[in-house]
């Protein structure tokens, strides 16, 4: 599993395919058109992050505007935010903190498959994109292939929120911690999808989102709480619970 994952944090590679796991979501087999003219609510907000892991506190969720590469856009954000998760839940693999190990083992488990299935989404959808992620260059139009670049390492760093490392005195804080930010970044893009996106298959899998980070930061708030930790931060995200 270890070399599994380290081949996902390969900076500017599309890493989707590498993955092994099943797929948890229906496959689809035609790519939804976009109706660029439409407007949507905006997407409840969060409080900034506070967590000491480096990047969080300056991380963007925002893919850019609707239009039709925004689906292209929104998955190739989302498989470097899920793959900080993985990354992140490798420090906490099987520690002895009760349940903590497991709750790491279970969010690397399923979003390993979610990974794997948005970049069969983005083969399917979209087979003129190049091979590495991509996100919107500045001033480009979002309608177009041609207004996108490469995603850099730093937006690709940014997005999977690895701004630290931990040392093996203070990892089941810094893994409970920082999954709550790295959650509640993902139920950020998740609501973001559900205002632009027109695509069923995008949307359902921003309601899986949602629902999933909400049960865990939930539960991650209770393991902190036996670290003795409770800290009003912790709720932040209870906004985005809803959809």
């Amino acid at each position: 599993m270890r070399s599994l994952a380290a081949s996902l944090v390969l900076a500017g590679l599309w890493v989707a395919p590498v993955l092994a796991q099943g797929d948890p979501h229906q496959h689809h087999n035609h790519h939804q058109h976009h109706n660029h003219h439409q407007h949507h609510q905006a997407a409840p907000a969060a409080a900034p992050h506070s967590q000491d892991h480096g990047s969080h506190a300056n991380h963007s969720h925002d893919v850019g505007p609707a239009g039709a590469t925004y689906d292209l856009r929104w998955l190739d954000a989302m498989v470097q935010h899920h793959t900080g998760a993985l990354r992140m839940s490798e420090f906490v693999f099987n520690i002895g903190s009760p349940g903590v190990g497991a709750l790491a083992n279970g969010i690397w488990r399923e979003q390993a498959r979610e990974i794997k299935a948005m970049g069969q989404w983005r083969k399917a959808w979209y087979p003129e994109a190049p091979v590495y992620p991509v996100a919107l260059r500045p001033g480009g139009d979002p309608k177009a292939m041609a207004g996108l670049e490469r995603m850099s390492a730093a937006q690709i760093q940014a997005m999977q929120m690895m701004g630290s490392t931990p040392t093996k005195a203070n990892r089941v804080v810094w893994f409970l911690e920082g999954m709550i930010a790295h959650h509640g970044g993902a139920s950020q893009m998740a609501h973001d999808a559900l205002a632009k996106s027109t695509n069923p298959t995008v949307r359902r899998l921003a309601r899986e989102i949602i629902v999933a980070q909400r049960g865990e930061i939930i539960e991650l708030r209770r393991m902190l709480r036996l670290e003795g930790l409770s800290k009003p931060e912790y709720s932040q995200y209870d906004a985005l619970f809803r959809f």
